[in-house]
Parts: structure tokens; C-alpha cells; sequence
């Protein structure tokens, strides 16, 4: 039996990188899977990408996460199709060019702010009644390493990965009366369009070290799958080859 069969999980910002990896590994391992993003082509062939190799169901959800009708329609038409919602990974987030805050343009702190952490927070709140229901459910929020500590022009972004472990905490202590467990991973450098853009990189060509989606991808579904049962309220740190221990 697939470690995730017959689950129904979704995943936010599944256009590419590790969203698009967890949603993929979910589909393998049994999950009928929803993939939300902005781009309603890019999403649209990550659903295709599924059905194709696993046969079993997916839906593809355009949506704005900075928009709370879009958050409440992900949920809506999640429990609309499959009838539950078994799985929740807030993975969709920004990353930001390194800019000291003297310098931040305020509007696009709100818009990091909003969807990393407000979003993450929102979309967990609707999808909480189903899973509470069925005494049943995994949320996984996609963190980062830097939401450990501070950095030189990584304000938003690192303020909103550390109120994601905060927020990973609070939610797993609230639920698990219901069989509901909450963790976080927080990853290392990780070889994605996103982090080739905002640091003008060329991924694991340039640095071997930069870890792929897919490594990420195969913790999720430990964490989504019955096998995590022990587990809760934790935030694991995914270094690759960037552990400090290595020197």
C-alpha cells in the first residue's frame, strides 16, 4: 500500500520548485492532490503531470494568496470535490532580493508578510473544520533555515519563516486532541526558480551544495503519512549540504 492512498491533500504554490515536488511525491504515494498557484497554465500542467503518471484525481487551483476570497475558495472547492481534506502544505511563499529595511519598500513588505505568514495562517483556519471533523489531518508549513535567525537584508523574508515555526507550535498544541499533527521543515539552499532569481543564481551548477526539490519533497511525505504519528509541533531543519557541522 502507498504511503498516502486515498488522502486528499493540498498544496500551495505547486507551480515549480518544492511545491511542485511535494505535489508530484504526493501523487506517487496515493494522494489525490490540489495544486494552487498564481499561473493558471503552470498549474494546470503540474495537475496534467499527475494524472498522467498516477491516473488518480487532481485539481489545479488558480489563486492569489494575498486575497482571503482566493484562500476560502481553495477550501471551499477542495471539500466541494473530494468531500474532506486530509493534508494541508503551505509551501507558496516569496523571496525577496537582499534589501536592509532602511531601504524596504513597505507595500512589498505587506505583500511577503501576507502571503508567507498571513496566508499559511488563513488557509490552515478554513481547512482546520474538516480535519477536526474527520479526527483526522497533517499540516506542513515550508519554513526556511533562515527563519532560525536573523540576516543582512533578509528582514521580511526571515521574519515571516520564524513566525511559521511560531506559528507551527501554537497550531499543533491547539489540535492534537483532534488526531490533527502540525510540523514545519525548514530547508537549507534549495536549487528552485526562486532562489536562482532572487540571488541571481545558477543553481547546483554553480553551487553543488544547494539541495533539489525532490529531497524536500520526500521529507513531506514522511511527515504527511502515518509513519509521522510521533510527531508533532516540530520544526525539522533540512541543511543538505550546507550543514554547519560539515565546516
Amino acid at each position: 500500500m502507498k504511503k498516502l492512498e486515498n488522502r486528499i491533500a493540498i498544496v500551495t504554490g505547486a507551480s515549480k520548485g518544492i511545491g511542485k515536488a511535494i505535489a508530484l511525491a504526493f501523487g506517487r504515494e496515493g494522494a489525490n492532490v490540489v495544486v494552487t498557484g498564481r499561473t493558471t497554465e503552470a498549474i494546470g500542467a503540474v495537475r496534467d503531470q499527475i494524472l498522467q503518471q498516477t491516473g488518480l484525481e487532481a485539481l489545479a487551483l488558480t489563486a492569489d494568496l494575498e486575497l482571503e476570497t482566493d484562500i476560502q475558495r481553495i477550501a471551499t472547492e477542495t471539500l466541494a470535490k473530494f468531500g474532506r481534506i486530509d493534508i494541508l502544505v503551505n509551501n507558496a511563499g516569496i523571496i525577496h532580493p537582499r534589501i536592509d529595511l532602511v531601504d524596504f519598500d513597505p507595500a512589498m513588505w505587506r505583500q511577503v508578510i501576507e502571503v508567507n505568514l498571513t496566508a499559511a495562517a488563513l488557509l490552515t483556519k478554513m481547512v482546520l473544520p474538516s480535519m477536526i471533523e474527520n479526527r483526522f489531518g497533517k499540516i506542513i508549513n515550508i519554513s526556511s533555515i533562515g527563519g532560525r535567525k536573523g540576516g543582512k537584508g533578509r528582514t521580511a523574508y526571515r521574519a515571516t519563516k520564524a513566525g511559521l515555526i511560531s506559528l507551527t507550535e501554537s497550531v499543533a498544541a491547539e489540535v492534537k486532541p483532534y488526531g490533527i499533527d502540525v510540523n514545519c521543515i525548514c530547508p537549507a539552499g534549495v536549487d528552485t526558480e526562486g532562489y536562482r532569481k532572487a540571488f541571481d543564481s545558477r543553481g547546483r551548477e554553480e553551487n553543488p551544495k544547494l539541495m533539489r526539490p525532490e529531497e524536500i519533497a520526500e521529507l513531506a511525505v514522511f511527515l504527511a503519512s502515518d509513519a509521522s504519528s510521533a510527531i508533532t509541533g516540530t520544526s525539522i531543519d533540512a541543511f543538505g549540504g550546507m550543514n554547519p557541522l560539515f565546516g
